[in-house]
């Protein structure tokens, strides 16, 4: 079973902009891009790196430790030497409210 649980307000992350949240057991950045809303786990698949603190460029986030690069939209790897994707999170505004859907 999978929901969506509120994240943050939609005028809480500047846009272009990103932040990151602790969920449970998880750690995750939302990120807020030419008006969209996009969520991943905040960890780089090359060496776990926090994702939350590298460059976002575009619909692009560069981890600070070794440059790998993931698509934002989908946690796809757009750059070594990361090979495998970060999970990524749904995303829906309702109202002011920002909202992701976490799966149990």
């Amino acid at each position: 079973m999978s929901d969506f649980i509120k994240i943050a307000e939609v005028d809480a992350i500047p846009d272009p902009g990103k932040q990151v949240f602790e969920l449970d057991d998880r750690i995750v950045v939302l990120f807020h891009v030419a008006g969209q809303f996009y969520c991943l786990d905040d960890i780089c698949t090359h060496d776990d790196g926090p994702l939350g603190e590298g460059a976002l460029e575009g619909t692009t986030i560069a981890c600070p430790r070794h440059g790998a690069k993931f698509d934002i939209r989908d946690g796809s790897v757009v750059s070594m030497p990361a090979t495998i994707a970060t999970q990524s999170y749904e995303t829906k505004v309702e109202g002011q409210n920002v909202l992701i859907r976490v799966e149990d």
